[in-house]
């Protein structure tokens, strides 16, 4: 718990010079739309939804605006995030300064190169790409022409953030799918961005972005509303069977389909292609991608794999950020359980891109036993199968593993020592200490650590998603009319609660009772609870000890601490009801 404060202190510290930094800035106040803008955006050629209106609004208004914009734009795959993002671009050209878009691989390069292009037809925009497609003598004529301000949007890799890249006037950045950057590119890119607009795109941002966003460092705009005629993914979590295997990718093939099979070893990966042709028959079309492969080879297969001339592509992860194929419409994975949660969700958002149900099979190899945090993750995969997940698989990336460093490097680490919540409020709190303000006084938190059964068996309530509701509820309980309501509730909606569920609401009931008293700690050894106070109240231990007559033992050393005796045939739950109504000055209730 110390070395969390201090972590929280040395984070809240950096927090308030980030702060006086950001709002000493002076940005770039964009004008307002110009004909032109209207004319352009009335060219798109599909209807906006009222979300994507809203999120384009909100980024206009932070570009009007004279200090430097850090948004963040949060929409699952397929959503619309890059026509916005399209939009504050051309905006920012509007205005005679250029705009850098940062994805993390070479083939979303191109397709972003495309997608600007050809939005940007019959404008004088010029759109370019700085990625390994191009040549070092192509490259080196992008960067003069950057350097002289004759391109105005270029889209490129991490190549973008390397020394020899200037800009004549930036005056926008935007980087697309910030989860797959490396720190180090990320904090390069921060330094060559000092004083410009950032907008940052992402089905699932990561945790670190996530927590900063709802921190309130960063403001954030999200695309909730599904396109017309989408349905949702169909996820199957199972043990990998070739007969299964194949008998999905046959029914995909025929009704038209196209298929990606995700092996992400690139030692084995042509093996797996040829077990494929084993399953499957000459006459079907199987392709291979990977990040090994020459830039030449790889563009020409995903290029196949676009215009229908191979059917199965086995590939790497490389496909995370691919390029759109509405065609392609069943995904199988290999091995679902060593990938991470948000990049399990982007890979499967690879199809079900168009009007027709998509199939997506996670899995695992047969009588492999999983870690707890593996099964964790497919189960949440499984269960966010509608659209606007991408949201909800990010906070539940968050709870497993936890919120990071939200300045350095590290991406996950002491949230899961004290929970998201508390993370949270302890930050707020040491960033309150750090401007010079009273923080809000707030009960101490007690932990209780006794021999009681207290948890909701997934026998009783089955849905992972309603049970972390539960246990929220359940943990606000603060008196016994809380206590009465969530059990109240809990039989309308689940029937009977078992004795399990009973000995939660009693612990946390009874936690935040001992928290009121300034307990900070509650903990059993062999047949005696210990209470261990912020400071010993006399009053409070003499009305102990006058009421447990011979139960009750002070201990004031270093870290002083009040033993009461469990009684034998006594449950020792009740023991702490009884000690903690007696230290309040409270009449114990009758059995």
């Amino acid at each position: 718990r110390a070395r969390v404060k201090k972590a929280v202190k040395d984070m809240a510290d950096e927090l308030i010079k980030l702060y006086a930094k950001r709002e000493a800035a002076q940005g770039y106040a964009f004008g307002p739309d110009t004909d032109w803008q209207n004319d352009f955006e009335r060219r798109f050629p599909y209807d906006e939804t009222d979300d994507q209106l809203r999120c384009i609004r909100e980024i206009k208004d932070d570009m009007e605006k004279p200090s430097p914009m850090d948004r963040l734009l949060c929409g699952d795959v397929g959503f619309g995030k890059t026509e916005v993002a399209i939009r504050a671009a051309f905006k920012c050209v509007m205005d005679g300064k250029q705009c850098a878009v940062l994805v993390p691989t070479t083939i979303l390069a191109w397709q972003h190169y495309q997608t600007f292009r050809k939005r940007m037809e019959g404008f004088p925009v010029k759109v370019d790409i700085l990625s390994r497609f191009r040549t070092p003598r192509e490259q080196e004529q992008v960067l003069e022409e950057l350097r002289r301000g004759q391109i105005d949007i270029v889209v490129g890799t991490h190549r973008l953030v390397q020394k020899d890249v200037k800009f004549k006037d930036l005056g926008l950045c935007i980087i697309d799918e910030e989860q797959r950057f490396g720190v180090k590119h990320k904090e390069s890119f921060k330094e060559m961005r000092n004083n410009v607009d950032v907008l940052t795109l992402s089905a699932t941002p990561i945790p670190r972005t996530l927590n900063m966003a709802m921190s309130g460092i960063r403001d954030m705009s999200t695309i909730e509303e599904a396109p017309q005629d989408r349905q949702p993914v169909q996820t199957y979590v199972m043990e990998h069977e070739w007969p299964v295997i194949a008998e999905a990718i046959r029914r995909e093939l025929s009704r038209g389909g196209q298929v990606y099979y995700l092996h992400n070893r690139v030692e084995n990966i042509e093996s797996t292609a040829g077990r494929l042709r084993q399953w499957l028959g000459e006459d079907v079309a199987i392709g291979i991608a990977h990040g090994k492969m020459a830039e030449r080879e790889l563009s020409s297969v995903m290029q196949q794999m676009a215009d229908g001339e191979i059917q199965v592509l086995v590939c790497t992860t490389i496909i995370e950020t691919g390029i759109d194929i509405p065609n392609v419409n069943t995904l199988i994975i290999e091995d679902a359980d060593r990938l991470g949660l948000s990049q399990l969700y982007q890979i499967r958002g690879r199809v079900g891109r168009s009007s027709r149900r998509a199939f997506a099979y996670l899995t695992v190899t047969k009588g492999k036993a999983l870690t707890d945090v593996a099964t964790k993750r497919l189960e949440a995969i499984r269960e966010f199968t509608t659209f606007g997940s991408g949201f909800r698989i990010a906070m539940r990336d968050l709870e497993i593993r936890g919120a990071g460093n939200i300045l350095g490097a590290q991406q996950h680490g002491h949230m899961e020592a004290v929970g998201y919540e508390m993370y949270l409020k302890m930050l707020s709190e040491a960033v309150a200490v750090a401007k010079g303000e009273k923080p809000e006084v707030q009960n101490t938190e007690c932990l209780v650590d006794i021999r009681i059964g207290a948890h909701i068996p997934e026998d009783y309530i089955e849905s992972l998603p309603q049970r972390i509701d539960i246990y929220k509820k359940i943990a606000s309980v603060e008196n016994e009319k809380d206590a009465s309501d969530i059990i109240d509730e809990l039989i309308d909606r689940f029937g009977t609660p078992p004795d399990a569920v009973k000995g939660l609401v009693d612990v946390s009931l009874l936690r935040n009772m001992a928290a009121g008293l300034g307990i900070r700690e509650i903990s059993q050894r062999t047949d005696s609870l210990l209470f261990y106070p912020e400071t010993v109240d006399m009053q409070a231990a003499s009305r102990l000890a006058a009421g447990l007559k011979g139960r009750v033992m002070l201990n004031a050393g270093a870290k002083p601490y009040l033993a009461v005796k469990v009684a034998k045939g006594e449950k020792p739950v009740d023991t702490m009801r009884l000690a903690l109504t007696m230290m309040a000055g409270e009449t114990p209730a009758a059995k």
